[in-house]
């Protein structure tokens, strides 16, 4: 009776069975050395390996933000996941530290099995990507709060480094290299404005979403949706091979907010343009919005998801590194003495 008068108020706790069922095996395949238990706990459980000597946690937590919009619209939700796993990994790994399990929250008006499955498929395939275990998370099913085909996905890290090995800036100096790793495109911010260039908050909101676009190669909805670039392996096979002195995720701010954030007082990062290559999206933006150039750069990463400062004697090879593990990595500026900020020249 219990359970029937809950599906009478909206919630379908049948569906969320089927859900757990359906996901199982996208989060076995998650599994990494340390994890305890499966899904169904009342708390994911993570040994720490005996390989530090003063282990330091780092954390992270992050959403996807309004690209999820852009999902709905779509009705494609096996990626979604990955933005999410992305945005909360990218960030504990500029710390050094090497993630090794990530939770999920998933708010939903309507428990449909199928798509949930969809949604954590694509934070399974997140966690694999980025070497970390799946290791617990939470599906609310929230009637009347949120609409029945949409819904919210936030994530959170928790990675590991040794304390002499953190990367917090104290190493960089001027003279270091910056070196800036491709992006996959938009990644996760700056959907706000996205949406309102591409006017997919009104009626026409689907159909310019499936206009092709010969810019793009693709149609507008799937470029818009391209998958959060995730670069936990590649930088961290850069710190064990190379070193590096500080490090920033371009996120929500660009270049403008994001780089003096990897900086110590004393110093400024000189970033040259024409130094990488733009991707065709951001020229799409900002010739649809009549945009300012600092303006992009103060909005979105401008085709650069990562940027790291080497000394300059290994920039090359840092840049070799990188290739090696599947990156486009571009020298694009350097560090000099200054006030604490970024110039883009």
């Amino acid at each position: 009776m219990a359970t029937d008068a809950y599906k009478a108020a909206g919630v379908n706790v049948e569906a969320g069975y089927e859900s757990v069922r359906l996901i199982k095996d996208d989060v076995k395949r998650t599994a990494i050395e340390g994890v305890l238990g499966g899904i169904g706990g009342f708390g994911g459980l993570f040994e720490i390996g005996k390989g530090y000597e003063n282990p330091v946690l780092v954390s992270g937590t992050d959403g996807v933000g309004t690209k999820l919009k852009i999902a709905f619209l779509m009705d494609k939700h096996d990626t979604i996941g990955q933005d999410c796993v992305a945005m909360c990994v990218n960030d504990v790994a500029c710390s050094g530290a090497k993630p090794i399990f990530f939770l999920d929250y998933l708010a939903v008006g309507k428990n449909v099995p199928e798509r949930i499955a969809e949604i954590v498929k694509g934070v399974a395939d997140g966690c694999v990507k980025a070497g970390c275990a799946l290791v617990g998370g939470e599906t609310a099913e929230m009637p009347g709060f949120y609409p029945e085909d949409e819904y919210d996905l936030a994530g959170f890290s928790v990675g590991i480094v040794e304390k002499s090995k953190i990367t917090d800036g104290d190493k960089a100096k001027a003279g270091d290299k910056l070196i800036g790793i491709a992006s996959s495109g938009i990644h996760s911010n700056g959907y706000s404005l996205v949406r309102k260039l591409f006017d997919l908050n009104g009626d026409n909101a689907k159909a310019n979403l499936n206009e092709y676009s010969d810019k793009l190669g693709m149609k507008v909805g799937e470029a818009l949706l391209t998958p959060t670039r995730i670069y936990v392996k590649p930088l961290l096979k850069l710190i064990d091979e190379v070193g590096i002195n500080t490090v920033s995720h371009i996120t929500g701010g660009g270049f403008v907010e994001n780089v003096p954030r990897m900086l110590p007082d004393g110093l400024k990062a000189v970033i040259k343009r024409g130094t990488w290559d733009i991707l065709p999206i951001f020229d799409v933006l900002q010739e649809k919005g009549s945009i300012p150039e600092m303006d992009m750069y103060n909005t979105f990463n401008m085709g650069i998801g990562m940027i790291v400062a080497v000394d300059a004697d290994k920039a090359d090879k840092a840049v070799k590194v990188l290739e090696e593990a599947g990156e486009k990595a571009y020298i694009i500026g350097e560090l000099t003495e200054g006030e604490k900020g970024v110039e883009i020249i």
